[in-house]
C-alpha cells in the first residue's frame, strides 16, 4: 500500500537521487539508477531479491549481488530504508516520510500508516538519561484480514 502522503513525482524522486549520488562522489550508473527507480515506484516493500526479478529482463547483465551493493550504498546515503521485519529477507522502501509499519506474520504483507498519537507521546521517565532519541518508529506484527479469513 503506497504512503498517503508520498506525494512527490517520479522525477522529483530522480532529481534527489542524482543531487544525492552527487554528493556522495557516487557515480550515476545505468543499474543503481534502475534499481533507485524500480525501489521509488514499488509500494510492497521488496527484498532484493525481488526488485531484481523485476529488473533481469530489463537489466540481463544486472547481477544480485550489485542489486545488494545498490540497495547498501542507497541505504547509507539516506535514500531508501530498511525495514526491519523477521523475515530473513531485507525489505526496502523508498518513503523518506516518517511513518509505521503494521506486519502481517503470515503473508509479510507490509503496510505505511501515520500514529499521530505515538508520535506526540512522551517517552518514559526512565529514558530521559539515556541520550538523544532521533526518532520513533512503531512496527506493529499481527495477522491481516485477509490471512485470518483463510486461517477462520
Amino acid at each position: 500500500m503506497r504512503y498517503p502522503n508520498h506525494t512527490k513525482e517520479p522525477s522529483d524522486h530522480l532529481q534527489v537521487f542524482e543531487q544525492a549520488c552527487k554528493s556522495a562522489g557516487l557515480k550515476i550508473t545505468h543499474q543503481r539508477t534502475e534499481v533507485f527507480k524500480e525501489l521509488a515506484k514499488a509500494d510492497d516493500h521488496p527484498s532484493a531479491e525481488i526488485i531484481y526479478s523485476r529488473l533481469k529482463k530489463k537489466l540481463p547483465t544486472l547481477s544480485i549481488d550489485t542489486v545488494y551493493r545498490t540497495l547498501s550504498t542507497l541505504e547509507k546515503q539516506g535514500l531508501i530504508s530498511k525495514v526491519q521485519t523477521v523475515e530473513s529477507q531485507a525489505r526496502y522502501e523508498f518513503n523518506n516520510e516518517h511513518h509505521h509499519h503494521l506486519i502481517c506474520d503470515n503473508c509479510h504483507e507490509i503496510i505505511d500508516f501515520d500514529w499521530q498519537a505515538f508520535d506526540d507521546y512522551p517517552l518514559p521517565k526512565e529514558l530521559s538519561n539515556w541520550g538523544h532519541i532521533k526518532e520513533k518508529k512503531a512496527i506493529l506484527h499481527g495477522l491481516c484480514h485477509k490471512c485470518s479469513e483463510k486461517k477462520g
